[in-house]
Formats: C-alpha cells, structure tokens, sequence
C-alpha cells in the first residue's frame, strides 16, 4: 500500500513490526486500477463502460474488489504484529491470515480463472483487465505470504519460546525425544503412511488440495539412478505433536511440540528400505474448490450436490507451497507435472501451512490470552431465580427484544426460544432458514423434537453453503427422516437470510414469534461473532415470514412485504431509495446522513448513491469488516464520506443501515446482506426494519461509536490505503470498542439483576 517498503518487508531479520506501522506490504491500489487502452496507456473511460457509467461521476471511482480482500487480510496480519495482543493470540491470527488465503485462491483466484479459461472473464469495475487482477493478487499474495511467515519466524516464534512454548527442530532433539518420537512413529505415523513412487510404472501422483507432503529424491545404490517419491502428512493426525518435556523444564507451564513432518522425515529410511535418501522437501498444493451445481438441470440438487463434492478435490490447481530450500530439479518437476505457473509458485521458510498454530493458540495459558469473557442472558431474558428457565415467549410478548451476540447469550435467547416452541404444546409450526450450524446443534435436535410432537416444521436448508455443503447435506437428511419439512430455497438463489418463525395458539387466535437475524443459527460462532438479531411478536413482521416462507417452500412470487426488504427484488432497491431521500433532503439544506455496516461493500448502485449523497452535502460513514470498493475522501466525489473498518477478538459481522434527516425520525434496518452483488441478486437475503425508539437509539449509539475518530479503528483513504488508527496523538491506545462493549453490557446485567 505504501509507496516505499515497510520494516517488515525489508531484509533486516532484527527489524521489529509495531502496531503503529500503517501497512506491511505495498499493495498496488490507485493507478493499476484505472482503465487502459490496448497501448497499455490510462484512457477516460473503457469501451465496456460507456452506456452504463453515469457522466457525473470519474470512471476510477471503484477499488479492486480482489486487492480489497488482500488488505483486510493484511490487517488480520497486522494484529498479529501489534505487541499489545496477547501472544496466543497473535498465533491465533496468523492461523486465521493463513485459512483465510486458502479460501481466497480455492475460491476467488480459481473462480478468476475459470472465467479467463472459458472466456466469460470481463474487466473489472476498478478498470483492470482478467489477467492485470491475476498480476496485482500474485504480487500481493507473494509480498503478504514472505510478511507472514518472517513474522512467525523473527517475532512470534521467539516470543513463544520466551515463555516456555517451543515447536523444536530435529537438530535440537535429544536423545530422550528421539527415543520418544521413534515410537510414536512406528505406533502411530508409519502404519497410516503410503510412500508412493515415480517411475515409468507409477505415473506422478494426484497431490490434493490443502494437503502437506514431503517430496524425496531416493538414489538406487546399486544402479545410482535418481528416483523421485512422495509421501503425505496424514490430514487426520495432530499437525504439531507435543513432546514431553526435558529434565529440568516446568512442566506445568512449558510446552514442547514437533511437526509431524519432521517426524516423518527423519524415519524416511523406514519407508524406502534398500534407498538411499538424498533429500527431502515440504510442498503443499492449493486447488479450485469452488462448485459448480447447474441447478436448472438438476433433477435433485441434493443427489448433484453430492456428486459435485466428489469432484472438489480433483480441481486445477492455483497455488504451490514449497520449502524455499527446494532443490531447482525438484521444483521443475513439481511444476511440470502439477501443471502451475512460475508465478503460482510460493517459496517460504518451513514450517508450510501455519494454520498448525491453532493447537499452539489453544493452549491453556490464561496469561497469554484475552479474559475470559461469558456472554450473560438479555436482561428481558433474564429469569427472577437463577436456577429457573427464562419464558422467552412471554418475555416477546412484553415488547420487541434486540440481542446483540456476543455479548448477549445465545443460548439463552435464540436457542432457549426455538427449544420452547418444540416443547410447547400449544405452538403448531416452526419455520426456519439454516445456512450454517455446527454439528451437534441444539437447534437441529429441536426441530427434530418439534417434528415427531406432530408440530409442522419447516426447514429452509442452504445446502450449497460454501465449505459446509457436506455437514449440510447430512444434517438434511437426517432432519427428513424425522419428518421435517425440508425444502432447498428457490432455484438459482442462495438463501441466507436468518429467519424463525413460530405459529402459537393463544385464546383460540394464532399468534405468530419471530426472529430476524444477522448471524447463523450457530451456537459456536455465536460465541465469536459480533451479530444482531430482533425478537418479536409483532404482527406485521410476522405476517412478512410468513410469506417469504411461502415463497421459499412453495409459490408466491407476488409476495409484498411490509417491515421486510427481501433481496433479490427490494433490498438494493429500498436501500437505494433511502438513500436518495437523504441526498434530496441534503440538497434541500438540511442536515442528513447515512450509516452502513457490512461485512463487504461492492455492489456499484449503492457506492455511486453514496457518492452522490456526499456531492450534495450528506455525510456518509461505512463501518467495513472486510472489501470497500468505494474511495473515500475524493475531492469532488467523496469528501464527506468516511470509511472505517475493525478486527479484534471478535468477528464484526451484523449489518445495520441507518439513515437520518433533520426533523425525521431515524430509520434503521438489520439483516442479513451485504452490500455484494450475490448478495443483492443472487441469494434469498431480509433486513427488517426497526420500530421500537430504545432499540433505534442502542444502535444509533452503536454506529457512532464504531465510526468515532477516539475508537481504534482502520481508515480508508481515497488512494485505496488503509491506515490503522488506534493511538491518540500522546500515543494512548483509543477505545476499543469490543472490550468496551463487554464492560458496558456486563454493567447493564448487573444493574438488571439487582431490579
């Protein structure tokens, strides 16, 4: 990002990142992203563009979406430099950066791919042709990748070993661990091991995706020819293996681990008895794992889908690893055979694949972790005796409730309500939407429950959930064999939205609960990710389900709604319309402004409607977790808009929208879209709108203080650079806003208790 190297960029090994550093890599995000003629030359608009941009407005007024993504991972990055994260945690978020850019390559690089393959590439909205975005992803990718490994290297590594936290070479195991590991290998790696050699009678092997393998050159004593062999890291045995400690060491606190690919190389004799082993080497393989189900074709998406899976791992691959010690014949033949480009190859510092570091992240070191933190029932929630069970429904029927995860129990709200309906005689039907949920769900133990009672329940089950298809699929067919309903959404259409709807009999009348969410029905990410979620009985939202249920489980396209904006058909365009009331009230003198908060901000109507609200003199604030494609602060385009983001302990993930006029009352919407093309026209998406003034002034309170200059926060400028803000001018580090949040609802527990 930065137009000279970073410290932890250059080659000073002793160089130490500090949390001030504004960016670690330079990422290209001005010019490159400009459209250019043939000659290469920068040109005034691109020949796609011209019946579709409006004149108003520059054509390089949008950010690559791609290189947008790379920077909210180098933010991730950069926590894992700041000092004042515990060091748990900052190994925490170097396993988080390295999943994070495996999904990116399986997904956004291969689907870029794909798409330049077949043709059906175009350039993007920044200006960047197909092959340009290729080029920007794997100069950055290269850069962020070398940033990511020498910090776990020069810093995170030696402060593990600091305090007693070692992962231990074989060049520094003593004879009492080669003793040890000698038996963990005969008793636990060798038998589940399967060497597989090159030779004209064993053609090169399939190498799957995300696997680590060691590659081995073997020499034939007798013929003294050359032979190559592969061996794969069992997926399914502890990556790191702790080691007992050595005399001397506390063994309360201390921990010793060694890589199970250390471990294999070191016995590789056992494996090719009668070779000779020249050498060895780590390398590890990143392939297209996106799917692809012709829905339209497909006579049962389930039986497709389940086809499509098998195929996953026999995707092209987009990405190699490998030890940067790699022999050159090595490499070459890894390229040939595996068929990747030079500039698809990654070499760094062993060890590959630092995802491994959540076992050392999970250890039980309090010291070196974030406080405990327990999230404490809503206070509407909140039982008279603590031994007794909150009645939800009853709780709903006293007024909305606005739970705002984590710092509200889940299971002691959503949870707690879809368990009382299964077991209330008096409720008749349940419908939900499931898009992720973790594999012991309560949740799905309760529908289940709810089905064999005789209750009608349906379930809305997004079974093409990327990377979940699998648990999906299994958790669907179990949910029909109970007897639930289950239905696949609408054809062509992802559905993500987060909706339950409970139909109750009260006093010979139906009487309809409702729950509309940001998150997933997913009691473990719960605990993780920052969402919102509204409780209500009241009847217009209830009447809204309902239909959308219906469109969902049978055929209602004519659906109108009223407290619901229903994507694909209203969300883009009802979000539009607010906004345009807050640019003609600006025009008109008085004070307005908008507020988005999304995980993404992409899609290209709702950036240039946020322009235009900022040229007529409204203020616009994006609080981002991860892609912002708008360019904040451009003169003559974007000057009143400000663009924010935050990563910390917890994952940002609710939306809310609000927009404000002089002498009007505040609307505020929540719900489960961003602000992405698959998300506006692609998928099943709901905001709702909130009505009750004490939730409108919560969340109010909540954007103003995520987007305030004394909150720690990234910052986005109108060159596409992110500058982290998060030490005031005397160097105090500002608020934080998730420990902040934690003190401020913990408090307001108390205070409810005590009433």
């Amino acid at each position: 990002m930065d137009s000279e190297p970073t410290p932890l960029a250059a080659e000073d090994p002793e160089t130490q990142p500090t949390a001030s550093d504004a960016s670690l890599v330079r990422l290209q995000t001005r010019a490159a992203q400009r459209a250019r003629g043939e000659n290469g030359r920068f040109i005034r608009v691109a020949p796609e563009l011209d019946q579709s941009v409006d004149e108003e407005l520059p054509v390089d007024r949008f950010l690559d979406r791609e290189i947008s993504w790379l920077q909210f991972n180098e933010r991730v990055l950069q926590l894992a430099a700041d000092p004042l994260v515990p060091l748990l945690e900052r190994a925490r978020f170097l396993a988080i950066f390295a999943s994070n850019l495996d999904e990116f390559f399986m997904v956004r690089v291969a689907g870029l791919k794909r798409r330049i393959a077949t043709g059906l590439a175009v350039r993007s909205p920044s200006g960047l042709e197909p092959r340009e975005v290729l080029d920007e992803i794997s100069k950055a990718a290269h850069e962020l990748m070398q940033v990511h490994a020498k910090m776990f290297q020069r810093h995170v590594r030696p402060a593990l070993a600091d305090v007693g936290i070692r992962i231990v070479r074989p060049d520094d195991w003593t004879d009492e661990d080669r003793e040890e590991l000698n038996n963990v290998f005969r008793n636990r790696i060798y038998p589940v091991l399967t060497p597989l050699a090159v030779d004209p009678a064993h053609p090169f092997p399939y190498i799957s995706g995300l696997s680590l393998n060691l590659a081995v050159l073997l020499i034939n004593p007798k013929t003294g020819r050359e032979h190559f062999a592969r061996v794969k890291v069992p997926p399914l045995l502890p990556r790191l293996m702790e080691l007992p400690m050595a005399e001397g060491e506390d063994e309360l606190y201390d921990a010793r681990f060694v890589a199970i690919e250390d471990v294999m190389a070191e016995h590789l004799q056992y494996l090719f008895p009668g070779m000779e082993v020249r050498e060895h080497f780590t390398f590890r393989v990143t392939r297209n794992e996106d799917l692809e189900v012709e829905e339209d074709d497909a006579e049962n998406l389930l039986t497709a889908l389940e086809k499509e899976l098998t195929r996953r791992r026999f995707g092209p691959p987009v990405r190699l690893e490998v030890a940067d010690d790699m022999d050159d014949h090595v490499m070459d033949l890894l390229v040939r055979e595996l068929g990747v480009r030079d500039d698809e190859v990654y070499r760094l510092p062993e060890p590959l694949d630092l995802r491994a570091l959540n076992i050392i992240a999970d250890l039980d070191r309090s010291e070196l972790r974030w406080p405990p933190f327990l999230a404490k029932p809503h206070p509407d929630l909140a039982p008279v005796e603590r031994s007794a069970q909150s009645d939800v429904m009853a709780a709903v029927r006293s007024g909305d409730i606005l739970l705002h995860h984590p710092y509200d129990s889940f299971s002691t709200s959503v949870v707690a309500f879809i368990e009382q309906a299964a077991n209330d005689p008096n409720v008749l039907a349940i419908k939900q939407t499931l898009y992720r949920t973790s594999g012991d769900s309560p949740i799905i133990d309760s529908l289940i429950d709810a089905a064999e009672s005789g209750k009608q329940v349906l379930a809305v089950v997004e079974i093409k959930a990327r990377f979940d298809e699998e648990n999906n699929i299994t958790w669907a067919r179990k949910l029909e064999r109970a007897g639930v309903h289950v239905v696949y959404g609408m054809v062509g259409l992802k559905t993500h939205a987060k909706l339950c709807l409970v139909v109750r009999e009260e006093a010979g009348e139906m009487r309809r609960y409702s729950h509309v969410g940001t998150g997933n029905y997913n009691p473990k990410t719960a605990r993780l990710y920052e969402d919102l979620g509204l409780l209500t009985c009241d009847r217009e939202v209830g009447e809204d389900l309902s239909r959308l249920f219906n469109q969902l489980s049978g055929m209602a396209p004519r659906s109108k709604f009223k407290r619901l904006l229903v994507a694909p058909r209203s969300v883009r365009t009802g979000l539009l319309e607010k906004i345009h009331r807050v640019t003609d009230a600006a025009r008109d003198g008085k004070t307005a402004r908008v507020q988005i908060k999304v995980n993404s901000l992409v899609d290209e109507d709702i950036i240039d409607a946020c322009y235009r609200a900022s040229m007529a003199g409204a203020d616009v604030d994006i609080w981002v977790r991860g892609i912002c494609s708008l360019r904040p602060g451009v003169e003559g385009l974007s000057e009143r808009i400000r663009v924010h983001s935050i990563l910390g302990r917890f994952l940002e993930h609710s939306r809310v929208f609000r927009f404000i006029i002089e002498g009007e009352d505040d609307i505020i919407y929540i719900g489960s879209a961003d602000m992405m093309h698959r998300n506006l026209d692609r998928r099943v998406e709901a905001l709702v709108r909130i009505t009750d003034p004490k939730h409108i002034e919560t969340l109010a309170g909540l954007l103003d203080k995520g987007m305030s200059d004394k909150t720690s926060s990234w910052h986005l400028h109108g060159d596409g650079r992110w500058e982290r803000h998060h030490l005031d001018a005397e160097g105090v580090p500002l608020r934080d806003m998730q420990s902040d949040l934690m003190a401020t609802y913990a408090k307001r527990k108390r205070k409810a208790r005590r009433r």
